[in-house]
């Protein structure tokens, strides 16, 4: 488990050189007595801004962007079968090159429940009332279109929503009543690619934490005819020629030298993308690129006093190989793009509520996919979708985690209501 412990530190966060920032950085290098943007200088604890003993700049000895020695399809070394201690992977493995991988953990100590009339007291995992409560996102306010990217079909997405968002007493969002629509990457109901079980369960989970986040909001789900890069970015230039006004990707590729030519499907004037950051520790793409909002991941909890929140180990983190550091990340430590902006809960083990007929029914789940449609819905809510760049002129309005400005793990904070989106 040492090795794994060790993944937050495969990319090591180089120190930044000083010099006089641009007009349009200002709000991210003042104001006198508020928390600064600058990354942590000494990281995770007993690490310094070298990294951990022995490490470099590409990781641990006998580490690679590609993962950790003896990662398979089962998990990393040491783990169970299933991924990750007390979770399963809904996609287990190391994708190709090129390709995607889903971010769906799924929490293995609580038993999916199939009764999809269960109650809501019994129903486990954060609610929507949750997770509105938790970031300050306004239940009743009226959203825009939503579009929701992922790769290959759910058979029972519609009727799952359904389950879901009758259980938590939300409005009805279906084809019948023009709010749901579900087509395949060319933007046809006539025929959708061939279902795929772990795709499914993280298509259920997007739908519902729209859904949890901003009830009102019309969404279209784009199945993507493959995992490939390719096809899923051909969805979200499907999705925005639909009217959505942001765009969710839960899933990441490993990131490769020549992604640049895939940019283009994630850059779309006056249009919100937003992408889970991945669960495995490194930077990832499409996360990583700069017109992109990166979504990592904590820890939630709530006790008598509120909220509280840390930075999830497993986050997907880091300085990115191949992406130019952006103007708004100036201040930052990476001389590359640091590939997380904000985030929110992730853990499995204190997940969110989700529905999903070929995941088994109720279940909690977490990982970084629980982020990238939620901060999708909230952009919808805003009613001004963005990218990264203006939430970090906004860091104030983000709750700094574990008393930082800015972190590896975690970004500018997660969401305090909706001025930073």
């Amino acid at each position: 488990m040492t090795r794994i412990f060790a993944l937050l530190a495969l990319v090591t966060l180089a120190a930044c050189g000083t010099g006089t920032l641009p007009a349009r950085q200002a709000a991210l290098a003042t104001a006198s007595g508020a928390r600064g943007v600058l990354d942590s200088a000494t990281g995770q604890p007993g690490e310094s801004a070298q990294g951990l003993p022995g490490e470099s700049a590409q990781g641990l000895p006998g580490e690679s962007a590609q993962g950790l020695p003896g990662e398979s399809a089962q998990g990393l070394p040491g783990e169970s079968a299933q991924g990750l201690p007390g979770a399963s992977f809904a996609c287990p493995g190391v994708p190709p090159a090129g390709t995607a991988g889903c971010t769906l953990a799924v929490n293995t100590n609580a038993v999916p429940i199939p009764n999809p009339n269960l109650s809501p007291a019994l129903i486990p995992g954060f609610q929507p009332a949750d997770l509105q409560n938790a970031y300050g996102l306004p239940a009743g306010a009226p959203g825009t279109v939503v579009a929701i990217v992922d790769a290959y079909d759910d058979p029972t997405a519609e009727s799952d929503l359904a389950v879901y968002r009758t259980a938590f007493g939300l409005p009805a969002c279906s084809s019948a009543n023009g709010c749901f629509r579900k087509v395949n990457q060319r933007g046809s109901s006539a025929s959708y690619p061939a279902p795929n079980t772990g795709w499914s369960a993280e298509i259920a989970l997007d739908l519902d934490m729209v859904s949890a986040a901003c009830p009102q909001c019309s969404i279209v789900l784009v199945e993507a005819d493959s995992a490939l890069l390719d096809d899923l970015g051909a969805s979200v230039d499907t999705a925005v020629g639909l009217g959505a006004r942001a765009v969710s990707n839960s899933y990441y590729a490993v990131e490769w030298g020549n992604q640049s030519v895939e940019d283009a499907h994630y850059r779309h004037d006056g249009v919100a993308i937003t992408a889970s950051s991945g669960d495995r520790g490194y930077p990832s793409y499409p996360a990583a690129a700069a017109t992109v909002t990166s979504v990592g991941g904590t820890s939630l909890s709530r006790g008598g006093s509120g909220w509280s929140e840390t930075g999830w180990k497993y986050t997907g983190h880091g300085c990115s190989q191949y992406v130019h550091r952006p103007w708004f990340q100036q201040r930052l430590r990476c001389n590359t793009r640091s590939s997380v902006d904000v985030a929110v809960v992730a853990d499995p083990q204190t997940g969110v509520a989700t529905f999903s007929t070929p995941g088994g029914g109720w279940y909690v789940a977490g990982g970084t996919s629980v982020g990238a449609p939620l901060i999708a819905a909230a952009y919808a809510l805003s009613g001004r979708p963005s990218g990264p760049a203006f939430s970090y002129q906004r860091w104030q309005s983000f709750h700094a985690v574990d008393g930082a400005g800015y972190h590896a793990l975690t970004g500018i904070g997660s969401p305090n209501g909706l001025a930073g989106l």
